[in-house]
């Protein structure tokens, strides 16, 4: 049984940014993703890979309602706070990739239970050969099941969820109330936050969200014949803070758009700007409260950007997928190249709910709050020798991308597979080392 969460206040959740853009708008011509997982700053987030699986019936493990299991699941993984069935990142061997955010919603809690957003990202993951059929998954469980604010005696605070959905040549902007839903196709770039995205340009929307919003007295007057989605269910009056960071990274990709690629999608990741103005320059250190790149100090009860992923999905037979991931601050932390097609190091699923000494995520959140504790010229320090070794990453990661496709080509997928653990292994291990070599001892709050 996971332990109760704590009462954290209203905000802590409304923080997360997600991003993609497609082939024509990136510099390599392939799709790349882009997500910061904002969570409560000390909530462990690792990373997991799930194994594909045969199943005869049973359940998905969902904690709130039964949701009976496929046949067949897909080989994945995902970024999971510890106590949690769901994930608030992911992607899977067919190059789908999820990110999830709260949306700010008018419909009142209920008492009937429901799916947690996290969950069915999850569900999405397991379930989904291409990001098409994951909207038809996710959009099928929240008509069957529900998803949203639901009161629970297990102290899980519930939120109503948007979805951004991706894979090498199509995404997806899927907007969830309740039972109800919509579900938006992305041209070229995009980015979701905390806020309503989906008005009445939507390509589908449930069958039952008009007559919900005329039924709550939500329905809004002014859009013309077609029902606007997300100007019925938003909540506009608790959306400032996404508002603000999605024109931020909006106006960050559009200056990029054609040459976009993960530097770029790192940059946006992060940004320190409290976007008044969203057309400045990235914000490098620490400014305030209220940024895409967002931090806390020990005792403080709202969010934090705990976890990240950036997805460069390759569309071609010229190399495998890489998937980026950072823990904790992105601004502190190394991307590591993980490849779905090798076993991802079972350190980095190491974090439980107490600080320990063999957990990678917990390291990074000792130099995170070192480095928010020391002061700006520490923080230049920590970047500078993270910088180094991202740098050596970013060089051979494409090469081992290179290579493994070309072992899988040949028909070596055991050779490819062996070849791509080694290298995640080692990669693990020089991160980690370092990170704790950078971490004064003193930085320890056991």
């Amino acid at each position: 049984m996971r332990p109760n969460k704590p009462s954290y206040s209203e905000d802590w959740d409304q923080s997360c940014d997600t991003m993609v853009a497609l082939g024509g708008s990136t510099k390599g011509g392939n799709t790349v993703f882009a997500k910061n997982s904002d969570r409560p700053y000390d909530e462990p987030q690792p990373l997991i890979q799930v194994e594909a699986a045969d199943h005869s019936g049973g359940f998905s493990g969902t904690q709130f309602v039964d949701v009976p299991q496929v046949s067949h699941t897909y080989r994945h993984v995902g970024s999971k706070p510890y106590w949690c069935a769901g994930y608030e990142h992911g992607y899977n061997e067919h190059q789908v990739v999820i990110g999830n955010e709260a949306l700010p919603s008018l419909l009142p809690e209920v008492k009937e239970p429901k799916l947690v957003g996290m969950e069915v990202l999850r569900l999405g993951l397991e379930w989904s050969k291409s990001a098409e059929e994951a909207v038809d998954v996710i959009t099928g469980l929240v008509s069957e099941f529900g998803q949203g604010k639901f009161s629970n005696s297990d102290g899980v605070r519930t939120y109503d969820n948007i979805f951004l959905i991706a894979d090498p040549s199509s995404a997806y902007v899927v907007e969830c109330v309740g039972h109800d839903w919509a579900v938006k196709q992305v041209e070229n770039v995009t980015s979701i936050s905390n806020i309503a995205q989906i008005g009445a340009d939507a390509d589908r929307v449930s069958q039952g969200a008009k007559s919900q919003a005329t039924k709550l007295g939500l329905f809004e007057m002014g859009f013309g014949d077609k029902f606007a989605f997300g100007g019925a269910f938003a909540d506009p009056a608790n959306s400032s803070s996404g508002l603000a960071r999605q024109c931020r990274s909006d106006a960050m990709l559009g200056r990029g758009a054609g040459q976009l690629d993960v530097r770029s999608m790192i940059d946006v990741l992060t940004d320190h700007s409290d976007g008044e103005n969203p057309d400045e320059d990235r914000v490098v250190d620490v400014a305030g409260d209220l940024s895409i790149c967002l931090h806390r100090n020990v005792g403080e009860s709202t969010g934090a950007s705990t976890a990240s992923l950036v997805a460069d999905l390759s569309a071609t037979d010229e190399r495998l997928p890489i998937y980026w991931t950072g823990l904790y601050s992105p601004c502190m932390t190394v991307f590591l190249p993980n490849f779905i097609e090798g076993d991802l190091p079972e350190v980095l699923g190491i974090a439980g709910e107490q600080e320990s000494a063999d957990s990678p995520w917990w390291d990074f959140y000792r130099l995170t709050q070192h480095g928010v504790k020391a002061g700006a010229e520490a923080r230049v320090d920590i970047r500078l020798e993270l910088a180094n070794l991202q740098s050596e990453l970013f060089e051979s990661a494409y090469e081992v991308a290179e290579n493994g496709r070309g072992l899988i080509g040949n028909g070596s997928d055991d050779a490819a597979a062996e070849m791509l653990t080694k290298y995640m292994a080692e990669n693990a291990q020089r991160v980690i080392s370092k990170v704790k070599s950078m971490v004064p001892a003193t930085a320890s709050i056991s």
